[in-house]
């Protein structure tokens, strides 16, 4: 995808000459390569994650977490927020973003219905299944009451946390076992009882979030009918398990079924790596007795981002185990990287490619500065670039902003960029590219000299 950009600035260089690649000659730009080198694996948005806690044992960007809709909500149109408020700043104090579910019914777990509706009257279905044991009950999803309570709230979340910088990604959550849009085997074909609601009222919360956000990414756990055509992307919590065609509850299958495989292209993918492969998966040779594909999982799905605790837990993965599942890790998502550069007098621009398997969802813009000989930042140029959208195994997009060094004092400076993180503390983005870190944080794109 190529961006039409904003130029920025409108006085002439002074005196400036390329002090890196080619010299600039008349007749235009003289693009000079930049060399490749794998970008890390806690690049913001993407990778493996644990559950919300603070580890050191393997590298991420963002943490999971899950809350019982009780927690937050406490009347019709009355919360509080401070359950919510506490694991979000607690994720961005370690300067990672978060990625969350709401639920009303996790097997195991004590009920996440809203105790008013419980005093209200609300009808509950107890069952055995997942080893729950009556722990937690399934809310009847049909009760006009409830429907009403899961569309005030997923109103008052997009308009409290829409674009929240602290929040990756979202999944829809609230409906089904542990919020995953199914009651199996109370399907209607497993059992005869059906606890799911019915198709108008998933369209009704499909459009509450819908209108309700604009900025943040959603993701719903399986594709249908009535999410198709929204601007949601899709989470599969079987990774690796029940992902590859042609068995037709398989993630990729559902997906064909759809004709949604390409929505990956603007909407994220995301998932968990099932349970019981997360650490056998990465043994040489693999020891788990069920698993599909890790490589062509990815390379079908587009995954951005797996839930992958057991990498984190405990003393983690070590020696050749770890490599094989950082390198899994690294696979996921996009990976950005600079091909050329080109220095004129007057404009700085650069050829962007992703090696990647899916694109950077979010509209994080781009900025340029300058470098003394002591390394410290004299001059800063906001763009308006922007990395998202830029597809793999296309061709390169061109990005391109005038600059002003008027007034710098003469000598040699280092043009450099970057992509900010948004949330104060985050991880910034960084380039697959050798002079990623030269300045920290910050990719070194050639060098001017003024006199």
């Amino acid at each position: 995808m190529k961006s039409r950009l904003r130029a920025l600035g409108v006085v002439m260089l002074a005196a400036l000459t390329l002090t890196a690649g080619t010299p600039a000659v008349a007749g235009g730009p003289q693009w000079t390569p930049l060399s490749y080198a794998a970008a890390p694996a806690d690049n913001p948005l993407k990778g493996f994650l644990p559950f919300a806690g603070s580890y050191q044992t393997f590298p991420h960007s963002m943490e999971w977490f899950y809350l019982p809709l009780r927690d937050v909500m406490t009347g019709p149109q009355q919360f509080r927020w401070a359950a919510m408020e506490s694991q979000l700043d607690a994720i961005a104090s370690r300067g990672h973003q978060a990625v969350f579910r709401f639920y009303l019914d996790y097997p195991g777990k004590p009920t996440g219905i809203p105790q008013y509706l419980l005093d209200q009257g609300l009808l509950t279905r107890p069952y055995p299944d997942f080893g729950n044991n009556g722990v937690s009950v399934a809310p009847d999803y049909s009760d006009s009451r409830l429907v009403s309570a899961l569309e005030n709230f997923i109103t008052a979340l997009g308009r409290r946390y829409d674009g929240d910088p602290r929040i990756g990604f979202l999944t829809l959550g609230l409906i089904g076992f542990w919020g995953e849009w199914h009651t199996w085997p109370y399907d209607g074909w497993t059992q005869p009882e059906n606890w799911m609601p019915s198709t108008d009222i998933l369209t009704a919360i499909l459009n509450r979030y819908q209108t309700a956000f604009a900025k943040t990414r959603l993701l719903a756990r399986y594709p249908s009918p009535e999410n198709k055509n929204l601007s949601v992307g899709y989470h599969d919590d079987s990774f690796a398990f029940e992902t590859l065609p042609p068995t037709s509850w398989h993630f990729v299958q559902r997906l064909i079924d759809e004709g949604v495989t390409e929505k990956w292209r603007e909407q994220p993918i995301g998932g968990e790596l099932r349970p019981e492969i997360q650490s056998c998966l990465w043994d040489e040779p693999i020891s788990c007795p069920q698993y599909e594909d890790y490589p062509q999982s990815v390379a079908q799905t587009h995954a951005s981002w797996l839930i992958n605790h057991a990498a984190f837990a405990g003393a983690g993965f070590t020696g050749d185990k770890y490599q094989r599942a950082l390198n899994a890790a690294k696979a996921l998502g996009y990976e950005l990287t600079v091909t050329e550069a080109a220095l004129s007098r007057e404009r700085v621009s650069v050829r962007v490619a992703n090696l990647g398997t899916a694109p950077f969802y979010y509209d994080w813009r781009a900025e340029l500065a300058a470098v003394d000989s002591r390394g410290r930042i004299v001059r800063r140029w906001h763009t308006g670039w922007s990395v998202a959208g830029i597809q793999p195994g296309q061709d390169p997009a061109q990005l391109s902003a005038r600059i002003d060094t008027h007034g710098l004092r003469a000598g040699r400076y280092d043009i450099v960029m970057r992509v900010a993180n948004p949330l104060p503390n985050g991880i910034p983005l960084r380039f697959a590219n050798n002079g990623q870190n030269i300045h920290s944080g910050w990719l070194t794109i050639g060098a001017v000299t003024t006199r």
